[in-house]
């Protein structure tokens, strides 16, 4: 299918590793030009000339989503490559120390806030003006089947993932007569880089399988011990970023406000 978005300036942010690469690697193949982002000039740069050698439009930025100063700059950045940003992918966030209802601290969710919400409003906010000038953009927030199925433990993340899903439905509703689409994606259970390494040390450690086995021996071992998930797999990458590709392109354009949970069938809510 194609997805009509060539020659469309993207910012994904957290893009240099993880489900953010793999979302600016499809969006690239699809013809986007891709600003890709982090922190680490190395993975930055390591990401940017993987999108290269597949035919893609990729440029870097550096910058901390938490400092207004490196937002005005990285976007300046960005823009003064590729022009105005139409699609923008708020990826970046993230959990902080592992925490539960007796070690919480006002301090942690204070981070995680900061970290998820207010570096998706940072963002946002700048490149909004210039989406409604044109008449035409696309936000997508990445979220997490935590904001809707909270576990016992981490509660700060949850609670920050779920005001993102609240900020994404408002932000839909202000802009939606001015050919602009907001939504979120709501990643299950995917088989990151971080993910199948701690899935591998389990069935190490519970004597489920050797840490070299196959993966679908270690899916199949593993993941009942973390989720329970419907189609009995672990979600991939490509998965995941194809369905936000169709998001940000204009054949979704009657689409906004949801949050679209790319679980295997994991949540209940309807």
């Amino acid at each position: 299918m194609e997805l009509q978005l060539h020659g469309k300036a993207t910012l994904v942010t957290g893009s240099s590793k993880g489900i953010g690469e793999a979302i600016a690697t499809t969006l690239a193949r699809e013809g986007a030009h891709v600003v890709v982002h982090g922190r680490d000039p190395e993975a930055v740069d390591y990401a940017v000339e993987a999108i290269g050698v597949q035919g893609g439009t990729a440029f870097g930025v550096l910058g901390d989503l938490m400092s207004e100063a490196d937002v005005d700059r990285l976007i300046d950045e960005a823009e003064a490559r590729f022009g105005p940003i139409a699609i923008l992918v708020n990826n970046a966030g993230g959990s902080g120390p592992k925490n539960d209802w007796e070690t919480t601290e006002p301090s942690g969710w204070t981070f995680t806030y900061d970290r998820n919400v207010l570096a998706a409003l940072r963002v946002t906010t700048r490149l909004l003006p210039g989406m409604r000038k044109v008449r035409w953009g696309r936000v997508i927030n990445i979220s997490s089947g935590a904001a809707t199925m909270p576990p016992p433990t981490g509660p700060d993340y949850s609670a920050a993932k779920a005001a993102m899903n609240a900020m994404t439905a408002s932000m839909a509703k202000a802009v939606a007569g001015e050919g602009i689409t907001v939504n979120a994606v709501s990643p299950g259970t995917i088989r990151s880089a971080k993910l199948e390494e701690a899935f591998r040390a389990v069935a190490t450690d519970r004597g489920i399988a050797s840490a070299d086995a196959p993966w679908g021996e270690i899916q199949r071992g593993v993941l009942p011990l973390f989720a329970q998930v419907p189609l009995g797999r672990v979600g991939e990458l490509n998965e995941l970023a194809s369905a936000v590709a169709f998001l940000a392109s204009p054949l979704a354009a009657y689409i906004t406000g949801i949050n679209l949970r790319v679980d295997g069938g994991m949540s209940p809510v309807l």
